[in-house]
């Protein structure tokens, strides 16, 4: 790689000074470290762009700004984990013996692909689990409760559909394609540690931690954003969750 930039930079227009001759690099190395180039410029802005864009539709499916920047933290959490085990393994060698892997460079166009791949399928656990315990939020007004049941029923789903992924992922360690291995690697592992350690222990741990805090949203931002829920179903849910408490009268 220094060697192309350095003929690029230095050696071809230091030769070519004073002449009409174009000089261009190029070849299987030359267009590996150009798309290297390319796609680690616009990896930040693609971040960028997906997690803004996931931060608004979070908030406005639930009226909160609390809730959408710790899913966006969490999610980060997981992909920055997977990130660091396909290096351990791909690159560092760690455990390859066992896995049967090859070391070397990472591929380029690899942590753009996981983040991808990996940030819609955390985000996809994070709405499950958000809109139960917001649905218990709103029926009993109570945070912690609402986290406990929230994750109390949606944490069996959430752990079996987890398992099914991860078991298909570590499957493409059989392949004897390299990039294929990491690939499959990078994304069990993200998904497992997702759906353990950050959606069934970080989130609920942080949501409790913050109280009626997980649902406020400032009033001007509030009447800004479109609604995808009315406001009468919710308050229409909170009533009828009144309703239920109020002592049962009349015979019986």
């Amino acid at each position: 790689e220094a060697l192309v930039h350095r003929l690029r930079d230095e050696v071809v227009p230091a030769s070519i000074r004073g002449t009409d001759a174009q000089v261009h690099i190029g070849g299987p190395t030359a267009m590996a470290i150009d798309l290297a180039d390319k796609i680690g410029g616009r990896l930040p802005i693609f971040m960028v762009g997906v997690i803004g864009a996931s931060f608004l539709l979070l908030m406005v499916e639930f009226r909160s700004v609390f809730v959408p920047l710790k899913a966006a933290l969490m999610n980060l959490l997981s992909i920055g984990a997977a990130y660091g085990a396909v290096v351990a393994v791909f690159q560092w060698g760690w455990m390859s013996g066992l896995l049967g892997t090859t070391t070397g460079p990472i591929e380029s166009f690899a942590p753009l692909m996981l983040f991808a791949v990996l940030f819609g399928l955390s985000m996809d656990y994070e709405v499950f689990l958000l809109s139960r315990v917001r649905e218990e939020y709103l029926r009993t007004g109570d945070n912690s409760q609402a986290v406990r049941d929230g994750i109390a029923s949606t944490a069996r789903v959430i752990t079996a559909a987890a398992s099914v992924m991860v078991i298909v992922f570590l499957s493409f360690l059989l392949n004897e394609q390299r990039v294929v291995n990491l690939f499959g690697f990078g994304l069990a592992f993200a998904i497992a540690v997702d759906a353990t350690i950050v959606r069934l222990l970080l989130v609920p741990a942080t949501m409790d931690l913050a109280g009626r805090a997980n649902w406020w949203m400032p009033r001007w931002l509030d009447r800004v954003l479109p609604h995808l829920h009315s406001e009468e179903s919710d308050a229409a849910a909170v009533e009828s969750t009144t309703d239920d408490r109020l002592p049962a009268t009349g015979p019986g």
